[in-house]
């Protein structure tokens, strides 16, 4: 598996759950995988209609309504070759399964990504995006 070694799967589940508890959401279930290149680069066109490989794609499913029991949150994709942070890229795919949407909130989500990883311990808090606390 590309990237497990460079984050470990205990990791993953603290970052995922420190993510999505940003959403109020306490229980649920997320599939990460790490993959290549061209395996991203596929996904990215059949799902977005966009050419190439990106960092990381998010695919959720329970996105509205309640669930019965824990929710099925939904994949993140990430390719582990064009992601400089491998931990930034687990937030970031997690914000996306519970709803946030960097393309359209004016900043909220990356302000909320570094957040997270501030308060995990894993971002310089010089370099946190500047705008209104998240």
């Amino acid at each position: 598996m590309i990237g497990a070694e460079a984050v470990p799967g205990t990791e993953v589940r603290r970052l995922v759950e420190a993510a999505v508890a940003r959403a109020d959401v306490a229980d649920g279930h997320v599939a990460v995988a790490f993959v290549d290149a061209a395996e991203i680069a596929a996904l990215n066109a059949e799902h977005r209609g966009k050419e190439g490989p990106t960092d990381v794609l998010s695919f959720p499913v329970d996105e509205h309504g309640p669930a019965a029991g824990p929710r099925e949150l939904g994949d993140i994709v990430i390719c582990p070759e064009h992601t400089t942070d491998l931990r930034e890229a687990v937030v970031h795919g997690a914000l996306h399964l519970v709803g946030y949407d960097h393309e359209t909130d004016d900043g909220e989500m990356l302000r909320v990504q570094d957040d997270v990883l501030a308060t995990l311990g894993l971002l310089n808090p010089s370099v946190r995006r500047e705008g209104p606390p998240a």
